[in-house]
């Protein structure tokens, strides 16, 4: 099990084509903590943001009554790829990771997969 901060280190240092990571409560749309980012990457701004991305896409599938749980949200731009990563067990409950790629330096495939080794690591 990892921390937060560890977590996000890994994550800007394993996953090629990473700008920006964040570890975010969607209960409060408030970050736990960033790496990465700049002028024209808020990370703080953009995990609110992202909030209600997944609050609403969680209430939408209240709505229709469908049971599965969500693993990832992806949201493909121009130039950037950015990964939503819901975090499971019972320390993660309310909590995803954010991910901002390079989209013409990532692979979202490979991106994904280890996106997805390091949220089962994450300890909150």
């Amino acid at each position: 099990m990892t921390n937060v901060e560890i977590s996000l280190k890994e994550t800007m240092t394993v996953v090629e084509g990473a700008l920006g990571a964040a570890v975010v409560d969607y209960t409060s749309g408030m970050a736990l903590g960033t790496l990465g980012g700049g002028k024209d990457l808020d990370l703080v701004v953009a995990a609110a943001g992202n909030t209600d991305v997944v609050r609403a896409k969680v209430r939408t599938m209240e709505h229709l009554g469908l049971k599965g749980e969500i693993e990832d949200i992806v949201i493909t731009l121009g130039t950037q790829y950015h990964l939503i990563r819901l975090v499971k067990g019972r320390q993660g409950s309310g909590l995803f990771v954010y991910l901002v790629l390079d989209r013409g330096r990532s692979n979202l495939a490979m991106a994904r997969h280890q996106l997805r080794r390091i949220e089962t690591d994450l300890e909150v």
